[in-house]
């Protein structure tokens, strides 16, 4: 049953998700910085891989290493960020608001039902 407001009775209903936004930016951020201290491991694994090839291969090897741990940091990063704000925006945070009146409300968890005979 999809949510209903709990003032006006309405169906149409936004979500908010402030959570997960923030948490998405902040934990992205924290990924590229980790990435990028990540970036000399990258860059010495792709030095080294890329002398096989010659001085140029390990030029380039270095720079693609950088890249990709920069990339892997930030993907990391966004992942566990948007994970954690959808938990805060389920749980913590009114996460949804009717269109019609505005009123931000959080949805009731569904009582549990008794699976054994009584």
């Amino acid at each position: 049953m999809p949510p209903q407001c709990p003032l006006c009775q309405s169906l149409r209903i936004g979500k908010n998700n402030y959570g997960k936004k923030t948490a998405g930016v902040v934990d992205t951020s924290a990924g590229v910085i980790g990435g990028f201290t990540a970036v000399a491991s990258g860059a010495r694994a792709g030095v080294t891989l890329g002398l096989i090839a010659g001085p140029a291969g390990g030029t380039i090897g270095g720079i693609g290493g950088a890249i990709i741990g920069g990339l892997l940091g930030g993907v990391t990063g966004a992942t566990a960020g948007v994970t954690l704000g959808r938990v805060i925006d389920e749980k913590i945070l009114d996460n949804l608001k009717c269109v019609d009146c505005g009123f931000n409300f959080s949805t009731e968890p569904e009582p549990e039902r008794s699976t054994t005979a009584e």
